[in-house]
């Protein structure tokens, strides 16, 4: 019997679409050429031991091509630390922590393992498709400044002996169920670790509207059980260059926010928001080479402020 498929969202930042079959054992992810493109490297890192989902069946009606794979489960990661939370806000259980250590060092191992040395063209294509810097200095020019290049040229000089590996560029909790990782859309090579240090810092981007965050113990334990998978197949800790990867990240969560309609509040205000953690997260990276998510501020705590109380605002 053939599968029918429902609607489960569209993908974000290209054309196509996310479907489901009726006992949700399936998904279907559809769009143009670029779908062939992601299958095909999905199925190339599976035989990596990346884990992910293996493609079922590839195909086209003739408008769209599309990819079949199985679930990987109900509930990601994030579905998990939302549901437990009960739409307050407060710290994620340990259990969900540990699911990620677990997964993030499974990926982290399988990266390092066929990593290759870095070169400066690879690193800057990383900052540029990973950060979708075009795009963010586009619609923010102010902050296309020298300050802002020279710090990312820091950032670049210190990973330059890190090597790289095939990456997932929007690594986070939403992609991540206890068996693997889906929606590899937007690959590319980064250097190893920048998948998965971050994971549990950038909940921090959302400013709180995810309903739960990481404390400090967990984003510790968390980390050191990814230092202990790198030092297994590396031997060194990519974790030292959480900093590097952050910088990039803050790039990442600033692209495609600024509204095209500025007299809508929301939308403005937090485009103004991300804006100010791009401008927190370079002024601390300028002082210290780290940049410490713990003291962003929430969005609704950015919202309450005066206008003129504001950093990094239009």
């Amino acid at each position: 019997m053939e599968d029918e498929w429902t609607l489960v969202k569209n993908r974000t930042a290209a054309e196509g679409a996310v479907w489901v079959n009726q006992d949700r054992s399936k998904f279907k992810r559809t769009g143009g050429s670029w779908i062939d493109v992601e299958a095909a490297f999905q199925r190339r890192i599976a035989a990596l031991g990346y884990p992910v989902p293996a493609v079922l069946e590839t195909g086209s009606d003739g408008a769209e091509s599309f990819f079949v794979e199985p679930s990987l489960g109900s509930a990601s990661l994030h579905d998990a630390a939302w549901s437990a939370v009960g739409g307050t806000y407060g710290p994620m259980p340990d259990e969900v922590v540990d699911g990620a250590a677990a997964v993030g060092a499974r990926l982290l191992a399988a990266q390092a393992k066929h990593a290759e040395p870095a070169t400066r063209d690879a690193l800057n294509t990383w900052v540029q498709q990973a950060g979708w810097t075009i795009n963010v200095f586009a619609e923010n020019p102010d902050l296309d400044t020298a300050r802002t290049r020279s710090v990312l040229e820091t950032g670049l000089d210190r990973l330059a002996h890190t090597p790289m590996c095939w990456a997932h560029y929007d690594y986070g909790l939403p992609n991540v169920f206890p068996t693997g990782v889906i929606d590899w859309q937007h690959h590319g090579l980064a250097p190893v670790g920048y998948d998965t240090y971050p994971a549990l810092e950038i909940i921090a981007f959302k400013g709180g509207t995810k309903g739960y965050f990481a404390t400090a113990a967990q984003r510790e334990r968390y980390t050191a059980a990814l230092d202990e998978a790198a030092l297994h197949v590396l031997g060194t800790r990519p974790g030292r260059h959480l900093g590097e990867f952050l910088l990039v990240k803050a790039l990442f969560f600033l692209a495609l926010m600024k509204p095209a309609d500025l007299t809508n509040t929301g939308k403005a205000t937090k485009w103004n928001y991300r804006r100010t953690l791009f401008t927190m997260g370079v002024e601390q990276y300028e002082r210290t080479g780290r940049i410490d998510t713990a003291v962003f501020p929430s969005l609704d705590d950015f919202a309450a402020q005066p206008e003129h109380c504001r950093t990094g605002g239009a």
